[in-house]
């Protein structure tokens, strides 16, 4: 069920590697009422399975708005992922812009009634916790072990729950079917100099090694600044010559006195 591949991706060198974005939906997120938890475990997960997160946006509960995202999402890469807009209130409008995004309509699921009727009695399925069982038209669904009100997916579009436990166990149990690759092994080293001590360094080092990315953070703690310098690839080998260049630059940087940066 993977999108096609873009040109996009092919152009970045990586045409082996899936692609993803996730799309968090909720006017809650972005008044600050709630604090996403979303985007950093699927970050994190998807990157120990070998599929690169190239994006993550978050659009208010406006129909509009979700379909343009998903649309623009879908075209780019190999998978997207939205959480929240699932539930059964009046907000909740994510199947709904899902639907209309794809062409297709609204059914309510008998298998995602099924799966609500195991957690409520039949006098408690009311029209709103129905509004749960409606899924577009073709749609698989995602298991939901936690609540069983389930997610679904269409297309390249993978659709979970806001609560990041549910989320959590969906994810898991997408898992299983999504195309993955090699992950993306990390080093950091943790320097004292700052970051305009060793850019130039830095640079050089990045051209020369073409499949490993090198980014540069500084950090102020407790009186102290430096910069934490992440290497990144796929290739082991090629991270750890990059990795041993890098610490000999540190090692041998002239320090600049106060300078922030």
């Amino acid at each position: 069920m993977a999108g096609e591949h873009t040109d996009d991706e092919s152009q970045r060198g990586e045409s082996n590697a899936a692609t993803a974005a996730v799309l968090v939906i909720g006017d809650e997120i972005l008044s600050g009422r709630t604090q996403d938890r979303n985007i950093g475990y699927i970050a994190q997960y998807l990157t120990g399975i070998g599929i690169d997160l190239r994006e993550a946006r978050v659009v208010a509960d406006v129909e509009d708005e979700i379909i343009a995202a998903v649309d623009a999402l879908r075209a780019r890469y190999t998978y997207v992922f939205t959480t929240g807009g699932i539930g059964p209130t009046h907000d909740d409008i994510t199947a709904d812009a899902i639907a209309k995004a794809f062409g297709v309509p609204l059914e309510e699921h008998p298998r995602a009634i099924a799966a609500l009727l195991k957690y409520l009695r039949p006098e408690d399925l009311n029209p709103a916790r129905r509004r749960m069982a409606r899924i577009p038209q073709g749609a698989k669904l995602v298991n939901n072990p936690v609540s069983k009100a389930p997610g679904f997916w269409i297309g390249n579009v993978i659709v979970m729950a806001g609560i990041p436990s549910v989320m959590h166990a969906m994810l898991d149990n997408v898992a299983t079917e999504l195309r993955t690759g090699v992950p993306v092994v990390s080093r950091t080293i943790k320097a004292t100099c700052k970051e305009g001590d060793v850019a130039e360094g830095l640079g050089t080092i990045a051209r020369n090694h073409a499949n490993v990315a090198i980014g540069s953070y500084p950090y102020f703690s407790e009186g102290t600044s430096g910069t934490n310098i992440v290497l990144r690839s796929r290739d082991a080998d090629a991270l750890e010559t990059a990795y041993n260049e890098v610490v000999q630059l540190v090692a041998t940087v002239r320090h600049t006195g106060a300078s922030p940066f």
